[in-house]
């Protein structure tokens, strides 16, 4: 692994989990706490985080064609800066319209600096010799909850949220900012140069999408698509379906919590043992992975064999969304095809757990879990016909 592959995996890898933990998951710690406080429905808060997600999904074919025109660096800096002050209009907000316009400004936010913008950087600068980066950014990435979670719910408890808010805030100014400053170098003058004068080279526009190409483009974006909704509805959901299903409130959430681990071990063992395998086969594992767990869960095992299959399954997919359009599509555009895959996925997470949620409510849980089986049996069939 090169110097460069090295510093570029630590220093996103450290921004993306601080990226994540000051906004992902400012819901779940804070939005109870911001109803009782402005006297608004948590429904209605939580509607602007479904916002947010719409709001990047828009943004990010545009921020794909600008990274493949100028690099990462600056997308990634104007992040930090765009992210800071949708958190201090978050933290000024007292009623709706502000907390809307608040999370107006963290989706552009987001969609500036988040994953896909990441992986799209590594692979502006690397090309092809991407993944080991991009694994060792998912990787660090993984604990963002391990950092949200808890110092969310403790800043909230001993601050305010407000308060809570502007450290959010400073965190992104204080720490993402200048970590992107020093540790993220800007595409090479001659490699700028290039793309000027030869456009289509240099990562600038991809190969037009046609005949099989645009089918492999299809059938990705419909895997990618469609596992982004179910991940967003077992986030949403996980715990009530699993206690419905007869496990106890303190059993409920053991299992989910496994998830998180499982998610993060698979990355390690990808790091540590999968450099070499085609990225078309890990992605072929990783979708195996999830009926595998559902199937079990609705068998009768352990709970435990569902999250912790679950959260593999989710742990390469990850990397897979990083890696494999990159193997099947070459460098050239591959931050267009990144903001392009990266739309109708955000779509999908902000609106399945929303609009699903009635069926979710009235179905029996198995049912729900035995339709979910069947979704990831069917989405995992895009990947056969794939070939680079």
């Amino acid at each position: 692994m090169s110097s460069l592959t090295r510093r570029l995996a630590v220093a996103i890898g450290v921004a993306q989990a601080l990226a994540y933990a000051t906004t992902y998951y400012i819901p779940a710690t804070m939005v109870g706490v911001i109803a009782a406080s402005l006297h608004l429905s948590p429904t209605l808060l939580l509607g602007g985080f479904s916002w947010s997600l719409l709001v990047a999904g828009l943004c990010a074919p545009r921020v794909g064609r600008a990274i493949d025109r100028h690099g990462g660096r600056p997308m990634l800096i104007a992040a930090a800066l765009v992210t800071s002050l949708g958190l201090l209009l978050l933290a000024a907000a007292s009623g709706a319209v502000l907390w809307y316009v608040a999370w107006s400004v963290l989706g552009v936010g987001m969609a500036m600096g988040l994953y896909d913008a990441a992986f799209s950087t590594i692979g502006r600068l690397l090309g092809q010799d991407a993944r080991p980066a991009i694994v060792g950014v998912t990787l660090l990435g993984g604990f963002a909850s391990t950092v949200g979670w808890p110092t969310g719910t403790f800043l909230v408890a001993h601050l305010g949220w407000r308060a809570a808010l502007l450290v959010f805030a400073a965190v992104q100014l204080g720490v993402i900012l200048p970590i992107t400053l020093r540790w993220v170098p800007p595409i090479a003058p001659q490699d700028a140069a290039s793309a000027k004068a030869a456009p289509g080279h240099a990562g600038v526009a991809p190969a037009p999408l046609a005949g099989g190409r645009r089918a492999a483009f299809i059938l990705l974006a419909v895997y990618f698509t469609l596992r982004a909704a179910i991940f967003s509805i077992i986030s949403v959901h996980a715990l009530t379906l699993l206690a419905r299903l007869g496990m106890s409130p303190a059993g409920a959430v053991f299992t989910a919590s496994l998830i998180g681990p499982a998610q993060v071990g698979a990355r390690v063992l990808d790091w540590k043992f999968a450099r070499g395998l085609n990225p078309l086969v890990t992605s072929w594992l990783g979708a195996a992975l999830l009926p595998i767990g559902f199937a079990a869960l609705i068998g009768g095992a352990p709970p435990a064999v569902f999250a912790l299959a679950y959260g593999m399954s989710n742990g390469i997919l990850t990397i897979s969304r990083g890696t494999l359009p990159m193997h099947l599509f070459g460098p050239e555009g591959y931050a267009t095809l990144l903001g392009r895959l990266a739309l109708p996925n955000l779509l999908a997470q902000a609106a399945a757990p929303t609009l699903l949620a009635p069926l979710i409510g009235t179905l029996p849980a198995s049912w729900t879990f035995a339709g979910l089986l069947g979704v990831s049996v069917l989405v995992s069939l895009c990947l056969v016909p794939l070939r680079r």
